[in-house]
C-alpha cells in the first residue's frame, strides 16, 4: 500500500468535515453511534486465498469533523494477529439511505504466525465496505481491506480480506 488510500480518505472526509462542520468548528468533538462489528472473510496473498480470517471492531462514541476513532483486531486461520486503532468515515453521516458506503485506515502491529512474511511488523489495514442498515438495531456489508507496510521496508508484499460484517449499535 501506498498513501493513494490515506490520501483518498483524507480528501473524502476533510471535504465532508469541511462542508458540515466548520461553519461552526471544523473538528470539534461530537456524538456518534457506538458500535461492535464482527467480520469473517477470506485472506488473500499475492492473489492466492490462504486462509479465513475473524476480524473485531469498535466504533466509539465520538467523532472528530467527519472522522470516527476506531480500534479493532483480526486473527487468521495461519495464527497471524494484527491490532490497531485509526479513524472511520461513513456515509452514514451524510445520508438518510440505508445504503450506506464506508472507508477506515488504521495503522496496527502485525505478528505472523504461520502465514506471509510482511517485511515489518507495523501494518496500515485500509478497508473499503458497503452494506445496508436495519434500522437502529445494525448493518450487514461487504468489506474489502488491504494490509501492508505502506513501504518502510523493502519487503512489501501486504495481504488482502474480502469479508463479510456484521454490526451491531450500541445506543
Amino acid at each position: 500500500m501506498d498513501s493513494r488510500f490515506a490520501v483518498f480518505l483524507m480528501i473524502i472526509g476533510g471535504t465532508d468535515t469541511y462542508l458540515n462542520d466548520c461553519p461552526t468548528e471544523c473538528f470539534q468533538q461530537t456524538e456518534a453511534t457506538e458500535r461492535v462489528h464482527l467480520q469473517y472473510g477470506d485472506t488473500f496473498f499475492q492473489e492466492d486465498d490462504i486462509g479465513e480470517e475473524i476480524y473485531a471492531i469498535y466504533d466509539m462514541p465520538k467523532r472528530y469533523g467527519a472522522f470516527q476513532p476506531t480500534v479493532g483486531a483480526s486473527l487468521t486461520t495461519d495464527n497471524d494477529f494484527w491490532m490497531g486503532a485509526g479513524v472511520k468515515w461513513s456515509t452514514e453521516r451524510i445520508s438518510d439511505s440505508p445504503i450506506f458506503i464506508e472507508l477506515s485506515l488504521m495503522p496496527g502491529l502485525y505478528v505472523s504466525g504461520d502465514g506471509p512474511d510482511l517485511g515489518f511488523p507495523v501494518q496500515w489495514r485500509g478497508s473499503l465496505g458497503a452494506g445496508v442498515n436495519f434500522g437502529d438495531t445494525g448493518s450487514l456489508s461487504v468489506v474489502f481491506d488491504h494490509r501492508s507496510n505502506a513501504n518502510a521496508s523493502a519487503t512489501n508484499p501486504g495481504i488482502e480480506t474480502l469479508g463479510i460484517r456484521l454490526s451491531y449499535q450500541l445506543d
